[in-house]
């Protein structure tokens, strides 16, 4: 029994972790996406103001700008500015050698190539005689970049092809059935997992853009992102709850619905499980709106945010989506009311646990957080650093900064990726299972570990040690 638990354990930890990987490619890459979905919104034929000049951008951008962002981020992440190059360059052979946009083909030559150059450096490293070394590098990665283009030109283009007409037609086909609501029977369980964004950037986001390239817009962008599900879900708890639960239900609505932040509401689920049946509903039914009424994004909204959402909604299609919203949260706050209601030992200590189950289910156990000694003198800037540098890190680096203000304290907080730590920060934030990583990039800074970037009280405590 317990090697099953630990199995089914280490299988998620796995997934999270592939997840995490694959959306760590996308998502610093957003702002590209989304300046493309406004290009796209404005000036195509159908758009807002259309202008045939600048349509023109429209093309070039999705089929070479966004695969070879990602492909470099991709190789970027597995061996730095020189993985990074390898994976544009070998990202170019995929883009070449097919006729559709290839995200999913970045997503793979990328850190591929970036893991070929790595072995490359590795495989040479003290055996290069001194004086050449320049010499060793820029060749070694011109070859091994030759050789991964070609490769990809011949072999992996026309497989990923192959693979996304194939997921095209299926996709098309359940679309026809009518059958896409029954998505969120998957999504919306896989979302409290934490698996949102590799739902998102790493599944329905390529899915989507390829819709959007031929279509102008496209409905995969809004599976995950619509915040109709957990929007009612909170209501319900404002409404029907009590105690710090009650209280707290307020300003998660401003980060979730506002602030996009969606895993603001997942302990509010997981401290009761049978609402998923309220998440799964209202997604379903925002879905099924979507099909019935044409709904679709021109990109993907990042963050999960309805000012995001508005400003991806091509010329006519703002209705749609907002009516699309409003319904799935209608009805995820019909269906969770009654739960909420019947659950009277709903209560502060069934929060704090589930706020445990959170971090449990993140792949994140429980300990006491530990932090290093910190002195207080010369401390000017502090960073809160998680995998993309977005996101939680975000909103942890604002809760710091607000503290740090209030306590007039002069140090800069900043947020940023693991990877781009600069290396003149002197206290550097980040979960548990990222410091060590984190001291590899700036082993000179002071490190704090937590289990949570929002739910934590470390940064009172830092900011009290900082004050004395």
């Amino acid at each position: 029994m317990d090697q099953a638990v630990k199995g089914n354990v280490g299988s998620r930890e796995k997934i999270q972790k592939f997840g995490r990987f694959l959306s760590g490619m996308v998502m610093p890459n957003i702002g590209a996406f989304i300046a493309w979905g406004l290009i796209t919104a404005l000036f195509i034929p159908t758009g807002w103001t259309p202008n045939e000049n600048l349509s023109t951008l429209v093309g070039p951008m999705i089929t070479y700008l966004l695969p070879l962002l990602i492909g470099f981020t991709g190789g970027k992440m597995v061996a730095d500015i020189r993985g990074g190059v390898l994976g544009a360059i070998a990202t170019m052979g995929v883009i070449i050698g097919t006729s559709i946009p290839m995200f999913i083909g970045g997503m793979i030559m990328g850190p591929f190539a970036g893991w070929c150059i790595k072995k490359f450096d590795q495989a040479v490293e003290g055996k290069v005689p001194t004086g050449f070394e320049m010499l060793v590098n820029n060749f070694s990665a011109g070859i091994i970049g030759a050789i991964l283009t070609i490769f990809a030109y011949l072999g992996i283009g026309p497989v990923v092809e192959g693979l996304s007409n194939f997921l095209g037609t299926a996709v098309e086909s359940i679309v026809s059935a009518g059958l896409l609501p029954i998505a969120s029977v998957f999504i919306e369980p896989a979302k409290i997992l934490f698996l949102n964004n590799a739902i998102n950037h790493g599944v329905l986001s390529p899915l989507g853009i390829d819709q959007a390239a031929e279509l102008g817009k496209s409905i995969f962008f809004l599976l995950e992102t619509n915040p109709g599900p957990g929007l009612g879900i909170l209501l319900a708890y404002w409404v029907f709850s009590k105690g710090m639960v009650k209280q707290s239900a307020p300003g998660a609505i401003i980060i979730h619905f506002l602030g996009g932040i969606h895993e603001i509401y997942f302990p509010y689920i997981l401290m009761q499980p049978s609402l998923l049946l309220a998440a799964i509903a209202g997604g379903a039914s925002g879905v099924f709106t979507f099909v019935v009424t044409g709904a679709g994004l021109v990109a993907t909204p990042s963050p999960g945010s309805i000012f995001a959402l508005s400003a991806m909604a091509p010329r006519g299609g703002l209705l749609p989506v907002l009516l699309g919203v409003v319904i799935s949260t209608t009805v995820s706050f019909l269906v969770a009311a009654p739960l909420i209601k019947r659950k009277k030992e709903v209560n502060d200590d069934s929060f704090a646990k589930a706020k445990e189950e959170t971090v449990k289910y993140k792949g994140k156990k429980s300990s006491v957080i530990k932090t290093e000694e910190i002195k207080a003198e010369n401390v000017k800037k502090i960073i809160v650093a998680c995998d993309a540098g977005m996101g939680s890190s975000a909103m942890g680096a604002s809760k710091l900064r607000n503290k740090v203000k209030k306590a007039g304290l002069d140090i800069e907080v900043l947020n940023t990726s693991i990877d781009e730590l600069p290396q003149d920060v002197d206290i550097v934030i980040t979960h548990k299972q990222l410091t060590d990583r984190a001291r590899t990039v700036v082993p000179n800074a002071r490190h704090i570990s937590l289990e949570d970037f929002i739910m934590t009280d470390v940064y009172d405590n830092l900011v009290e040690e900082l004050k004395k």
